[in-house]
C-alpha cells in the first residue's frame, strides 16, 4: 500500500541522502520523491510516496523524526489533500495519427510543448489517475520517451505544514 508523506526539513547538504537511506535500511520502496523550496527561507519540502506492504509506516516516521534537520512530517490522505504529478511524454506521430494524438491531448487538458515531423512532446499535469489514463491512450501510438516528476501534495484548507515555523 502506498502512502504519501510530506516532510518539512531544513535545507542542509546531505539531508536527502539520510532520508532516502533511512527508507532503504527499513526495506521500504520509494515510488516517488520530490524536493523543493518552501515559502519559508531555509526550509524545503520533501514529498515521498512510499510502498509499505507489511511493515508499519509508524516505524519509519519515528526514525525520520529523530533526524536533526527534520522539522515536521505529515501523511497526506488523498481526500484531505491535493496531489499532482507532472510528466513529459514524447509520442510517435505521422500524418495519419497526428490529429488523433492532438485530440487526446486536448481531451486530457494537456499541452503540446514541442513539435517535430515524427513526434510530439506533451506536457501533462494532474493526479496520478489522470497521468496513467493519458499514458494508456497514447501508448498505442508509440511512446518514444517519458519523464515523470515526483508526486507533489499538500493538505486542503487553511492549515499549512509551515504553520508555527515562521
Amino acid at each position: 500500500m502506498s502512502h504519501v508523506l510530506s516532510l518539512l526539513v531544513e535545507d542542509k547538504p546531505g539531508l536527502l541522502t539520510r532520508v532516502a537511506g533511512l527508507f532503504a535500511r527499513r526495506g521500504f520502496n520509494i515510488e516517488s520523491l520530490a524536493v523543493g523550496n518552501t515559502e519559508v527561507d531555509g526550509l524545503s519540502r520533501i514529498t515521498v510516496v512510499v510502498d509499505v506492504e507489511d511493515l508499519p509506516l509508524e516505524q519509519v516516521t519515528k526514525q525520520l523524526n529523530k533526524l536533526v534537520n527534520v522539522i515536521k512530517i505529515v501523511e497526506l490522505d488523498f481526500p484531505q489533500s491535493v496531489q499532482r504529478e507532472h510528466m513529459l511524454v514524447k509520442v510517435r506521430v505521422d500524418n495519419q495519427t497526428r490529429s488523433a494524438v492532438l485530440d487526446a491531448v486536448t481531451l486530457f487538458r494537456a499541452q503540446v510543448v514541442d513539435v517535430a515531423t515524427d513526434s510530439l512532446v506533451v506536457e501533462v499535469t494532474g493526479d496520478p489517475g489522470k497521468i496513467q489514463a493519458i499514458l494508456r491512450v497514447l501508448e498505442p501510438y508509440g511512446i518514444k520517451e517519458l519523464a515523470r516528476a515526483g508526486l507533489l501534495g499538500m493538505g486542503r484548507g487553511p492549515k499549512s505544514i509551515t504553520d508555527r515555523v515562521r
